[in-house]
């Protein structure tokens, strides 16, 4: 492939889904022009063809991230006009595998980054709200949505930091549909397993 037709075939997305998995892998440090291009196996004007500088490519990257991992995933469990089937999907939907742990963590922790402490502030509250809300649904006063919401979303960020230092206390294969179940029955008042079986085996 040519610097030419790189330019062409490669997209922004391509660059910013790089770069995403490079943050995951290496921390933010990983978010650096040559390596990603040798990664991607194009020339640097590749890059240039796309962004004007590192800054962008972040930017791109964590709109890429924040779409895929809140926007759409809140979307899909929206579908749901049960408030309790609600929360089950997006349990069910959000991803807490290794990968997105350490990606999650490290936007997290790269405080003195603006541009990313500004992102996961905004996904943090934009899932938060989406918890509160289903609470709030099911008849729950504002004090305890709030509580149950900050209560779950812990156990997803714990959920995350176990996946990345400790993978093998999570349960997997089959039983991690089991362990999804027992999710469902501390975090969601009047859990239906049974329901929830039918609807996910249909």
């Amino acid at each position: 492939m040519n610097s030419s037709t790189a330019k062409q075939s490669l997209t922004a997305e391509d660059w910013a889904q790089a770069a995403l998995d490079a943050i995951a892998e290496t921390g933010m440090k990983g978010l650096a022009v040559e390596p990603l291009a040798r990664r991607l196996g194009v020339t640097k004007g590749s890059f240039y063809w796309h962004f004007a500088n590192r800054r962008t490519l972040l930017v791109a990257a964590l709109d890429l991230w924040e779409r895929r991992e809140t926007d759409e995933v809140l979307a899909r469990a929206a579908q749901e006009t049960d408030p309790r089937k609600r929360l089950a999907r997006l349990f069910r939907e959000a991803d807490g595998s290794q990968r997105a742990g350490r990606l999650y963590l490290t936007l997290a922790n790269a405080t003195e980054n603006q541009v990313a402490a500004a992102v996961v502030r905004r996904v943090m509250e934009h899932r938060m709200q989406f918890l509160r809300d289903c609470y709030a649904d099911m008849g729950l006063d504002a004090q305890e949505a709030s509580e149950r919401a900050a209560m779950a979303y812990s156990m997803f960020l714990g959920t995350l930091q176990l996946r990345r230092d400790a993978p093998e206390t999570i349960p997997s294969g089959e039983r991690f549909h089991e362990y999804m179940h027992f999710i469902g029955e501390a975090l969601i008042p009047g859990y239906d397993r049974a329901l929830v079986r039918r609807e996910s085996d249909d």
